[in-house]
């Protein structure tokens, strides 16, 4: 007897053969296995081990011996197929798994970010742009941030983070302006390779904000620069625009403040706010897991009910704080002469 398998019948089935729905087939037998498959422990720790692997053998392309036409170089080119081939075969898992409705695993950013990966991995590139594929397997290995859940959250953070890291920006570069504008015209003279116009005076003050070798330019300042900095060679370079001048007061304060506001004040700013956000989203990122477990168990676990109490513990410590700071604060001001004599 002959089967015909199908998802849609056109036209009446020829004598003696059987129609047999698909979906239907599929979801009686390999839904529930592959539902399972997609959520269990081992297929994300084999997942992370192809990732893994996948970051491996970028990391060997770039050694002289495996390059392309070499016996290993053909071996790694190889083992890279395998790799797509099984990354295909996870997303073709999970989108089955969706099954009745496939689209839903577009719902998920992590999703979408990862079959892109293998799309452009498919690109038909011409052979000149060989090195442009290369260089693409190298979003396999970012594929690691979306199989591990505590990356992933570092990212939600960082991407609550963007609206205030914003205006720490802001207020960082009005810093370095300003200071890029008072070096240009205390310094120019004296210095114009490091501070000839304003653009060479800010990519200066970058160089100073990572305290890499500002010592040297602030000396440079304090002592002059026919005493301090410049050998022979420098000084052909700008012997037309430089004229020595010492100011040992001025740039001592005009690089330890700027030292001090820019990096001990402005960067612990931009800590500060991504340390704020890692709370936020590791808030929602427990609320999501209990909402799985509740789904996938019934109920949620025990370790969900720790996390909850644990919330509500520190809700009731912010409270009390707050109620003790307002007691002292109406203690204070009862306890104070003026307010009793009035």
């Amino acid at each position: 007897m002959c089967f015909f398998w199908g998802a849609v019948q056109i036209g009446a089935p020829a004598p003696g053969v059987v129609v047999v729905d698909l979906p239907l087939r599929i979801g009686s037998h390999m839904l529930p296995f592959l539902r399972k498959l997609v959520v269990s422990r081992g297929f994300s720790y084999f997942v992370l081990a192809i990732i893994i692997l996948a970051g491996v053998l970028v990391g060997l392309e770039t050694l002289p011996d495996f390059e392309p036409n070499s016996p290993y170089g053909r071996l790694v080119d190889w083992l890279q197929q395998v790799v797509l081939w099984l990354f295909v075969a996870e997303a073709a898992i999970k989108i089955i798994a969706r099954w009745p409705r496939p689209w839903e695993y577009f719902y998920d950013p992590w999703n979408i970010f990862d079959f892109i990966v293998i799309v452009i991995c498919f690109l038909p590139l011409h052979a000149g742009y060989a090195s442009v594929f290369r260089l693409a397997r190298i979003l396999r290995v970012l594929r690691l941030v979306s199989a591990v859940p505590k990356l992933q959250m570092l990212v939600a953070a960082l991407l609550k983070s963007l609206p205030s890291l914003v205006y720490v920006g802001s207020l960082l570069m009005l810093h370095f302006y300003s200071y890029a504008v008072m070096g240009t015209f205390l310094f120019r003279e004296n210095d114009p390779v490091h501070f000839r116009n304003l653009p060479v005076s800010m990519l200066t003050l970058f160089e100073v904000v990572t305290l890499e070798g500002w010592v040297n330019t602030m000396y440079t300042q304090m002592y002059g620069s026919d005493k301090y900095g410049y050998d022979d060679e420098m000084k052909a370079l700008v012997v037309a625009e430089r004229q020595s001048i010492a100011r040992p007061l001025i740039s001592p304060l005009y690089f330890v403040s700027f030292i001090m506001l820019g990096t001990m004040i402005i960067l612990n700013l931009f800590v500060g706010v991504i340390v704020n956000g890692m709370e936020e989203a590791q808030d929602e990122f427990q609320a999501e897991q209990r909402e799985r477990h509740r789904k996938k168990l019934g109920q949620i676990t025990v370790g969900d009910e720790l996390g909850l109490i644990q919330e509500q513990l520190d809700q009731v410590m912010e409270q009390l704080q707050s109620l003790q700071r307002r007691s002292r604060d109406t203690l204070a001001a009862s306890s104070d002469p003026i307010s009793e004599t009035a």
